[in-house]
């Protein structure tokens, strides 16, 4: 026959019951269970209260803790995270010690705790990223610098007009300078909006874009109407490399928090949909903390370039040591004897040739290289096609 085997409640239950029957008194009944007379009538009075029940371990967890979250501030963050479901537990620390800085807020960590308890988060699925690599591309390490441009994916608003919005922003400060619908990427649109964006902002160094219309063409040059007009005001279009948006990963973030924030869902008309940009871009600019600046607000940080907008633009100059020529209708100019084509979309500008080598040259407009001169071959190459410029120097090498 098996031991029987007894637990700690079927102990205290038998040791109770012969409380219960007053054979023996509590003191000899303690002695024999080897528990002292306190214990004793503690279960002895659990068991008169509760029952069975009352003679169960209870939970040693203590009734006050003393880092515990106070309900009124458990409801203020659950609340402004109602407001701003995307927003995560560092921005809204940061946001509530901005507005009510008398108070004492919990720690990051209380508050992400507080957050996953009530299910007001959603676990980011991890993705597997390229590796990234070095670029050329200018550092904006003071506002106006860099801004970056980019037309958002498009979307239906509800009476089935597509909206393109185009953004424009600071890459230094992240300062969103224009969110405006549009009805399509055309030159046309985005000119008058860059056009603003120059009178109230100033005119910044360079514009970095993608390779997409209206910003970048697969011609020779890669000009377009709008960055041929940047040409000319002296701003210098800088392109990220095709397939590579981690380049222009400011801007890419921003159009997450964009999308997430006010187009789930759209607006009824472009126009009501303008008002939930201009919302979005007052609180993006002047509320939203941002942890790349130490979760400061764009418009902390950001002010206007001190180069205005020139409402008439001169000629294009340059330097004495630079051969110029003056770019004809069909888009070609000459040098040296030949007739060389560049683009239509400089027709009567001035473009600068700074020769390099004996047979190399740089063309150029303003401050930006449209392409490389070969004057042996008398053809036009590319800025980027390097290969084509490193190998007809070989053959040159092996000629001489």
């Amino acid at each position: 026959m098996p031991w029987r085997s007894t637990g700690p409640v079927e102990e205290r239950l038998r040791f109770v019951l012969d409380a219960e029957e007053k054979v023996e008194s509590m003191a000899e009944l303690c002695r024999q269970y080897d528990i002292s007379r306190r214990v004793g009538y503690k279960w002895l009075d659990r068991y008169r209260q509760h029952g069975v029940h009352g003679l169960e371990d209870l939970s040693r967890a203590p009734h006050v803790h003393p880092n515990e979250i106070p309900p009124q501030l458990c409801e203020r963050i659950v609340e402004l995270r109602g407001e701003h479901p995307f927003w995560g537990a560092k921005k809204l620390k940061a946001y509530l010690e901005k507005r009510e800085p008398g108070t004492r807020w919990p720690a990051r960590s209380t508050i992400n705790a507080l957050l996953k308890a009530r299910n007001l988060t959603k676990p980011r699925r991890r993705r597997r990223r390229a590796p990234g690599r070095a670029t050329p591309l200018t550092v904006g390490d003071r506002p106006n610098l860099v801004w970056t441009a980019d037309h958002k994916g498009w979307f239906k608003t509800r009476d089935g007009q597509r909206c393109y919005p185009l953004t424009i922003c600071d890459d230094f400060s992240r300062f969103l300078i224009v969110c405006q619908t549009q009805n399509s990427c055309a030159y046309k649109e985005a000119r008058p909006v860059f056009e603003r964006a120059f009178r109230e902002y100033g005119v910044p160094d360079v514009i970095r874009s993608d390779n997409g219309s209206p910003f970048a063409s697969a011609s020779l040059t890669g000009l377009t109407r709008l960055s041929a007009w940047w040409a000319r005001l002296g701003v210098l279009p800088e392109r990220i490399d095709a397939g590579c948006p981690e380049q222009n990963g400011r801007h890419e973030r921003m159009h997450r928090t964009l999308k997430q924030e006010t187009t789930e869902p759209p607006g009824s008309t472009h126009r009501t949909q303008q008002r939930t940009f201009d919302d979005f871009r007052h609180m993006y600019n002047d509320e939203r903390p941002h942890e790349a600046l130490d979760m400061a607000c764009p418009a902390d940080l950001y002010y206007p370039a001190p180069r205005d907008y020139p409402e008439r633009q001169d000629e294009q100059t340059y330097p004495d040591d630079v051969a110029v020529r003056r770019v004809g209708s069909g888009g070609t100019f000459k040098y040296d004897g030949a007739t060389l084509y560049l683009t239509r979309l400089l027709k009567d500008e001035l473009v600068g040739i700074e020769q390099t080598d004996r047979r190399y040259a740089k063309v150029h407009f303003n401050l930006v290289q449209l392409a490389w001169l070969d004057k042996y071959e008398e053809k036009m190459l590319p800025v980027a096609d390097y290969s084509l410029r490193d190998e007809a120097k070989a053959q040159e090498t092996t000629r001489q």
